[in-house]
């Protein structure tokens, strides 16, 4: 009985709260592919510009991609690996170097 006398078992609704099983979003390699062509300036430049490296982490990615042939510049959702992507090629372009800039699943 509640407080004012009246059954709780009549048309009371026992509610449990559900907890929502959330999924992590798929993430996504953001990589540069190498040319014989692109300045090893200009790869440091982009990736201190557009992924926040510091000069000796922009210089070992770089030729990590010199050496190998790509490099991975960082991981994230869909949504960011893909504007990092077509920013970096947009302003490749507008530099008028063939520097590729790709995504890849994680």
């Amino acid at each position: 009985m509640s407080a004012d006398g009246k059954d709780d078992r009549d048309g009371g609704l026992a509610v449990d709260e559900a907890k929502p099983k959330l999924k992590r979003p798929p993430l996504f390699k953001v990589v540069l592919l190498n040319d014989d062509f692109t300045p090893m300036d200009f790869v440091v430049e982009v990736l201190k510009s557009f992924f926040g490296m510091g000069d000796e982490q922009a210089t070992q990615v770089m030729l990590h991609v010199h050496t190998r042939g790509v490099g991975v510049c960082g991981v994230f959702t869909r949504d960011v690996a893909e504007t990092k992507v077509r920013l970096v090629n947009t302003y490749s372009r507008e530099h008028q170097h063939p520097l590729l800039c790709a995504m890849e699943e994680a």
